[in-house]
């Protein structure tokens, strides 16, 4: 099963694949989609949205998740957080996939065993779990974590 995992973000939306066969995990592929600050809210979601379909199309994972939205102490910055996630879940809907959302506390303490983690320690537990991987950047290690975390939570979701 091909799983991929996104850590929406205006900014910066990180996506990650993994590949679970049996209780075995392995890495595919993973990175970031950038978009420029400086167009219109709607372009930059259009980007958004084309770069993820490219990604979808390209790995045709059967399953996606995407982390849940916190509430930031600027709401403008919560608001155009949502709008990235709903591109998110509407490319992994258009594409057919079933979509799980998780929580950040959840999935940190799916990777690492305290829902408190920090970015540093998502990462080193990449490296354990998923040997050799080469990140992206913090977006995509969130973003591999999110699909680790479904592939961990598989049987329980359904």
């Amino acid at each position: 099963m091909i799983i991929i995992g996104l850590d929406p973000g205006l900014t910066a939306t990180g996506w990650g694949v993994i590949a679970k066969a049996g209780s075995r995990l392995s890495h595919v592929a993973n990175g970031q989609v950038r978009t420029d600050a400086a167009l219109p809210l709607p372009d930059r979601l259009a980007a958004l949205d084309a770069a993820l379909a490219e990604v979808i199309a390209r790995h045709r994972p059967d399953a996606g998740a995407v982390e849940e939205v916190f509430v930031n102490v600027n709401p403008q910055s919560t608001l155009k957080l949502g709008h990235a996630r709903g591109v998110a879940l509407l490319a992994l809907a258009r594409a057919g996939l079933p979509v799980a959302e998780y929580a950040t506390k959840l999935v940190k303490k799916a990777l690492v065993g305290t829902g408190g983690a920090d970015k540093k320690q998502i990462q080193a537990m990449l490296g354990v779990l998923l040997p050799g991987v080469r990140l992206a950047g913090p977006d995509a290690a969130d973003a591999l974590a999110v699909a680790i975390t479904h592939a961990h939570l598989l049987g329980s979701h359904r």
